[in-house]
């Protein structure tokens, strides 16, 4: 695949330490490496996912799909919601 980023569209603006829906005090992630997030069972992908994008070195950009205008702000270079990387 010639991509520059996968992008995950969900239900909140990024990824968290914990469900920000049942946790007030959820702390959000600008920026996490696959490790990371594979070492702390953030659950962002499954398991075969988060590794196929490690394996090919293919950032993901996690954001939220309601979010008005935050698909655009990407495609022209935004910074909307967590970028997953090898860190």
């Amino acid at each position: 695949m010639d991509a520059d980023v996968v992008i995950k569209a969900t239900k909140v603006d990024g990824v968290y330490n914990k469900d920000p829906v049942k946790n007030t005090d959820a702390v959000k992630y600008d920026q996490l490496s696959y490790d990371d997030a594979l070492d702390q069972k953030l659950g962002i992908m499954d398991l075969t996912a988060i590794c196929l994008v490690r394996d090919h070195n293919m950032p993901v950009r996690v954001f939220d799909m309601n979010k008005p205008g935050a698909l655009l702000n990407m495609v022209v270079g935004g910074k909307e919601g967590t970028l997953i990387y090898r860190g």
